[in-house]
């Protein structure tokens, strides 16, 4: 019987990685990637000449009774995602349960993830927290927002750039304008910044300067 590893890769400084990890990587018969072009370019950079793959949420349901077959027939495989943690809002968690049934080991390694660093710098409460992730686009977002309007943890999302100011605009109808929001951006990168204050402050701060890069927010609970 083989073994799954889920191996967190760097959000943005390649010094992140860990020597287990790059070890892991080495030595799997096989690395399942978000991206390959993106990972290749990580690969290269430490040396790491495994056999590498495409699995990511277009064809992981198509893909994984032959990934499970190849692991119960003794090989090891590392999956990896484009950056952070595999299975947090990133391909992973399908292949994880399906060898979670089948009796086959897996281990996460620890390692490099957006939402933490982002939630203890935030200085909000981090001693309760719920992690929302994406809130839906579309259809269910009035209906989740009204649900959190009333979460007394501290809450955090990820967001694209370009839906930030609907999203912030959307906390200042649904949980106040006066509630402490942080918003930290690109994570890691030359250009990592961190802007705290109310919601309606953190709205206006990114009209004014619209927002580039990788964001994660983080929002005080119902006091």
């Amino acid at each position: 019987m083989g073994k799954l590893f889920l191996v967190p890769t760097p959000i943005g400084n390649l010094e992140d990685i860990t020597f287990r990890a790059i070890r892991v990587l080495k030595e799997a018969d096989l690395i399942l990637a978000e991206d390959t072009r993106n990972s290749g370019k990580l690969l290269k950079h430490f040396d790491i000449s495994t056999q590498m793959i495409s699995h990511h949420m277009h064809n992981e349901h198509k893909t994984v009774d032959h990934l499970i077959g190849r692991l119960q027939a003794g090989e090891t495989f590392a999956l990896i995602s484009d950056a952070g943690t595999p299975a947090i809002s990133d391909p992973g968690f399908l292949l994880t349960r399906a060898c979670v049934e089948a009796g086959i080991q897996v281990d996460c390694l620890p390692g490099a993830t957006a939402f933490v660093p982002a939630l203890v710098n935030s200085g909000l409460p981090n001693d309760k927290f719920v992690f929302e992730g994406f809130l839906p686009v579309k259809k269910g977002r009035q209906t989740r927002l009204k649900l959190l309007a009333e979460e007394n943890r501290t809450m955090i999302f990820y967001e694209s750039p370009h839906k930030l100011l609907k999203t912030l605009t959307n906390f200042t109808e649904y949980f106040g304008a006066d509630r402490q929001v942080s918003v930290s951006r690109e994570i890691t990168k030359l250009h990592e910044e961190t802007i705290r204050g109310t919601a309606e402050e953190v709205l206006k701060h990114y009209t004014q300067k619209p927002p580039k890069g990788e964001i994660v927010i983080i929002v005080a609970g119902n006091k």
